[in-house]
């Protein structure tokens, strides 16, 4: 029951995370491309979650930390550029 419940998630995130590369590439303005390319880093994370509970090893809890660290530093620089034109003052 458990792996297809793990199948079942591993589709509908892969789904999500289509669905926001086709928003990054089409949005209309930069701020949806910072929310879609957010969007992607926590359906990334999700992926290696799901993945690492697929392998039942604790290795890659790790690497999502690390994504979600990086994935909020851009964010925040990107949201910074498009607002200021500059990211460091």
């Amino acid at each position: 029951m458990i792996a297809a419940a793990l199948a079942f998630a591993l589709t509908c995130v892969s789904l999500a995370l289509l669905l926001s590369l086709y928003r990054l590439l089409r949005g209309p303005t930069g701020g949806d491309r910072i929310l879609a390319l957010d969007t992607m880093v926590i359906n990334a994370i999700a992926l290696i979650i799901l993945f690492s509970i697929h392998e039942r090893t604790q290795t890659y809890f790790e690497a999502a930390l690390l994504l979600a660290m990086v994935g909020f530093v851009g964010t925040v620089a990107y949201c910074k550029f498009i607002l200021r034109g500059d990211i460091v003052e």
